[in-house]
């Protein structure tokens, strides 16, 4: 049975798949902005009485807070060989981010001034973890080491009251060093971590995946806060030779397919055959899948091979589609990576597949979606800094200037900018 729909020499059959592509994401759900800018107002005017009211509704318990004790008793009960790997995991993550830590630096301007960039953690970040069967604690870690990394002064995670909270979830915020759990979940956290309401603090930056209703309340709230980014269904493209094995292939294909129904899995080859042996490889390992209704939902609508003319024009493909995730495969993969301009993260090799990058490599899986890849970056250490500029000049320093500065000035109609130099040098 085939499953990957593949495309050759039919120009007007890609860009139809392209749109596919590019439009899954692009919906509004109308009914759901509605109700979130319903729970932000009402969280703005009213606090935490709001908060809980919508907690109380959606998740049918108060919010509180998730002690020490709790986050201990969780790590306790989390077998070694996961606590194992979520160790190993945070001190790679933690390794990858010092090596990206900026830091601050003056230096002399032409002028003899002194001139710089101050670097600052920010002073407060909230991340956001999903609970119920979406509870991930490899993105605690991908959220709240970097924040530790960056000199965050307080980390405070919120996840929905669910009646059993994840042990693992739990036990990874304790290893990344999470400050505060709070057990408060949906567009009410996130109207919460904006504004503050009762125990739960105004954070400036929110990081971290939710449901439709989360990402539209981050969405909302971006202004008042920062957040990680709009993120869409995840998407991973593959570029192989004749020399990939179709195994690999369709395995990491079907990695991001199990995701979500709406998930985007896409091979560029320049070889027919590869391509529809990796068709027969997806139809017969997704067989075997746990969830192989939702791969096969993703692979139908959204999977597809395109067959190119030579690796060349698959490179130019892929920086046009801007992928989340992008793999290079087979004898040309190394060859390859010049080319590539435009990606999410990008796996070289048929021994680094994208679930390496999920969880253990070091760099963060929190990645631009939907073509955003072409000007936005991973999540990473920087995302938690902020910069000052730094301007530090003596008298000698401004005087070789002073002159210039009081005519930009006049000539924007700004004479108290100009009086504030003239007044230093009055009588000269």
């Amino acid at each position: 049975m085939s499953l990957l729909t593949i495309i050759k020499g039919d120009p007007s059959a890609r860009q139809a798949q392209l749109n596919a592509m590019r439009a899954r994401a692009a919906t509004a759900n109308q009914a759901i902005d509605r109700a979130v800018a319903d729970i932000l107002e009402a969280v703005k005017a009213e606090g935490f009485t709001a908060v809980e009211r919508f907690s109380l509704k959606f998740d049918h318990k108060a919010p509180y807070e998730i002690t020490a004790d709790q986050l201990e008793a969780a790590y306790a009960r989390c077998p070694k060989d996961l606590i194992d790997a979520l160790e190993r995991a945070a001190a790679n993550i933690r390794a990858y981010n010092e090596r990206l830590l900026p830091q601050s630096e003056t230096w002399t301007s032409p002028d003899g001034g002194k001139v710089g960039r101050l670097v600052r953690g920010l002073t407060r970040v909230g991340i956001y973890v999903p609970g119920g069967t979406a509870a991930y604690p490899s993105s605690v870690l991908m959220n709240a080491v970097p924040a530790k990394v960056a000199g965050v002064e307080e980390i405070v995670m919120v996840t929905p009251p669910t009646e059993h909270l994840s042990d693992a979830v739990l036990a990874a915020a304790k290893i990344a060093g999470v400050d505060r759990c709070l057990a408060v979940g949906g567009a009410q956290a996130v109207a919460a971590l904006t504004y503050g309401a009762g125990f739960i603090p105004r954070v400036d930056k929110l990081v971290g995946p939710g449901n439709a209703y989360v990402a539209a309340a981050k969405r909302m709230v971006y202004g008042q806060l920062d957040i990680d980014m709009v993120a869409g269904p995840s998407e991973v493209l593959v570029i192989a030779d004749s020399a990939a094995n179709p195994a690999y292939v369709a395995a990491d294909l079907l990695s991001q397919a199990e995701h979500d129904k709406l998930a985007s899995a896409v091979l560029l080859t320049d070889s027919e055959a590869l391509a529809r042996a990796v068709d027969g490889e997806i139809a017969r390992q997704s067989a075997r899948l746990s969830r192989r209704e939702i791969i096969e939902a993703s692979i139908r609508d959204f999977g597809c091979a395109f067959v190119c003319a030579d690796l060349d024009e698959c490179a130019a493909l892929a920086n046009d589609i801007a992928p989340e995730h992008l793999e290079l495969c087979g004898k040309a993969a190394e060859a390859l990576l010049p080319r590539i301009k435009n990606a999410g993260a990008v796996f070289v090799g048929d021994w680094s597949p994208e679930p390496l990058g999920d969880y253990m490599a070091g760099p963060d899986h929190v990645l631009p979606t939907s073509g955003t890849a072409r000007f936005f970056s991973p999540l990473s250490v920087t995302s938690f800094l902020k910069t000052m500029s730094l301007i530090q000049y003596d008298r000698a320093d401004l005087e070789k200037v002073h002159r210039q500065v009081m005519t930009l000035a006049q000539a924007e109609g700004l004479t108290a900018h100009a009086n504030s130099i003239q007044v230093r040098f009055e009588g000269e």
